[in-house]
């Protein structure tokens, strides 16, 4: 190309980060600067963290804008100096507001882990496990003002084999979206691909996660909760309580079917193994567990020093 690319990335999370380092690793395009979220403090020390776009910009010694309020003035006129081609938006967290997307000379290139126009909104991963899709995908899109609306440039297909967890999702998304996104914004500003607008009358959505979602009913049968307990891997962990303390249990999970005269989320042993009556004549092997101020464990060494569990009803 005659003139490099000139790119702004936004984006917050580990999912962000292959797509920001493909773009870097290109010789074509040049990331002149970075939109993440706020430092935040996190663990138990709460001690203020970086996001992991911001510590790979600084890795690679680029421009790093981290407003409190994207319609923060100051950021717009930041973002109007450097004269972008292109915006590039993974995970960010924020809408991007008309005033930013209207400083972008070529387009406003949003990257959604979904085969949109399914799953617009900030949980399609989970959402795909939930429901048991076959298949899922990653989406490559022009953005609006509204949410995951714009028209579509390119998406890729994967199947789903129903052992995925969250976080396995998303790093198999991140790797074959990463190396599309180049593509695309390539083509794209040669233009070599024409935007297809979406068909919203078959849009569906899913909305942000929060902790009481995980936890289990284990009235549910068992499929049901297996896959919650896949979904909500690595964050915010399927819980439930005994004694009024929480227990996160981690994948994976077995089914078992035709369990007799137990009461639904009563503990007992299948062949020497940890499991959970659930509400239609089957259980789950528990494989992995956390009690509430302890270290997450296996089943067996759970076992051993709460046997007194055996019996009790999970709620």
């Amino acid at each position: 190309m005659a003139k490099k690319i000139r790119i702004v990335f936004a984006g917050t999370p580990d999912f962000a980060a292959p797509f920001l380092n493909s773009l870097l690793n290109e010789s074509d395009f040049e990331v002149v600067a970075v939109l993440t979220q706020p430092d935040k403090p996190a663990g138990r020390g709460q001690v203020l963290t970086y996001s992991p776009i911001k510590k790979l910009a600084e890795k690679k010694n680029i421009n790093i804008l981290q407003p409190e309020n994207i319609k923060d003035e100051k950021i717009i006129i930041d973002l109007f100096d450097l004269s972008p081609d292109f915006l590039v938006v993974v995970a960010f967290g924020q809408i991007i507001p008309k005033e930013i997307l209207n400083i972008v000379k070529y387009g406003n290139i949003n990257v959604h882990p979904s085969l949109l126009p399914k799953y617009r909104g900030a949980s399609p991963i989970q959402s795909a496990i939930l429901n048991g899709d076959q298949e899922t995908g990653i989406t490559i899109m022009l953005m609006d003002e509204l949410m995951d609306h714009g028209p579509i440039l390119a998406q890729q297909k994967i199947s789903l084999n129903g052992n995925e967890t969250a976080d396995l999702l998303r790093q198999e998304l991140s790797e074959i979206g990463k190396n599309l996104l180049v593509k695309v914004v390539a083509d794209y500003f040669l233009g070599k691909i024409t935007a297809q607008a979406q068909n919203h009358e078959a849009a569906t959505y899913c909305r942000a996660i929060n902790k009481d979602e995980a936890k289990i009913n284990w009235h549910n049968p068992a499929a049901v909760i297996e896959k919650q307990i896949r979904a909500y891997y690595s964050w915010p962990v399927a819980w439930t309580l005994y004694n009024n303390k929480r227990i996160k249990i981690f994948p994976p999970a077995k089914s078992l079917s035709d369990i007799k005269l137990k009461k639904s989320g009563e503990v007992f042993l299948s062949n020497n193994q940890l499991a959970v009556a659930c509400g239609t004549d089957d259980a789950l092997i528990i494989s992995s567990i956390q009690l509430e101020g302890r270290p997450q464990m296996n089943a067996d060494d759970f076992l051993r020093g709460n046997q007194n569990i055996l019996g009790q009803i999970l709620d």
